[in-house]
Order: C-alpha cells, then sequence, then structure tokens
C-alpha cells in the first residue's frame, strides 16, 4: 500500500519562497495522481496543485498560479512544490495525497485515499 509523506515546510516572510516535497513509500507514484492541498484554520481543505504522475500536466489553483509550480523526479517518486511570492493568506498546512480520482475529480479532496501527515507552512507580514 502506498503510503506519502510531506517536507519542507517552515516559516518565511511575505514575499518569501519554500520548496515542499512528498515522497512515496510501499509503491511509486507510477499510475496515480499526486496532488498538494492546504487547509488554514477555520477553513475548509482546498486543492492547490496536482498532476498524474504520467504525464507532465499540472493543474494549478487560480490563487497560486504564477507563484507556485509543481515539479517530479521520477528516479525518486517524489513531487516537488515550489512556492514563491508567498503571502500570509498561504499559512496552511499543507498536505500531499495520491490516488487514481477521474480527471474532473483531482481536485476534490475526497477522490483520494492516502494522505500525508501534513507540513506547516506559516508566512508572517
Amino acid at each position: 500500500q502506498i503510503q506519502v509523506a510531506e517536507s519542507g515546510g517552515g516559516a518565511v516572510e511575505t514575499g518569501g519562497s519554500l520548496r515542499l516535497s512528498c515522497s512515496a513509500s510501499g509503491d511509486t507514484f507510477r499510475g496515480y495522481a499526486v496532488t498538494w492541498f492546504r487547509q488554514a484554520p477555520g477553513k475548509e481543505r482546498e486543492f492547490v496543485a496536482g498532476m498524474r504522475w504520467n504525464n507532465d500536466i499540472t493543474y494549478l489553483s487560480d490563487s497560486v498560479k504564477g507563484r507556485f509550480t509543481m515539479s517530479k523526479d521520477n528516479t525518486k517518486s517524489t513531487v516537488y512544490l515550489q512556492l514563491r511570492s508567498l503571502k500570509p493568506e498561504d499559512t496552511a498546512v499543507y498536505y500531499c495525497a495520491t490516488g487514481r480520482p477521474i480527471l474532473s475529480e483531482l481536485r476534490m479532496a475526497r477522490a483520494y485515499n492516502y494522505w500525508g501527515q501534513g507540513t506547516q507552512v506559516t508566512v508572517t507580514s
């Protein structure tokens, strides 16, 4: 059974950058979709970025387009989320999730069976 684990969170000032990593164990990401969600205090979990491992198309939420990018390392079965130009409203716990959703459900948290523990990103003003 696949498991995922995130790393790379931390505290930065507005305008700063971070790189989050999500690594698979127990299986590789081949054939899966890998997606980042985030959840701020008192808010629902929201889609941030996602990709299907077998192709190079990435999907980004409108709130992070132009600031965040998602990439993968095939040799390490790891995906990265590069966060740039961070804003205080980006403060949240960021979760990596994987599963095999149909494309129309790729942005839906309910479509994923496997989740990491999350990594905190805090952006100070």
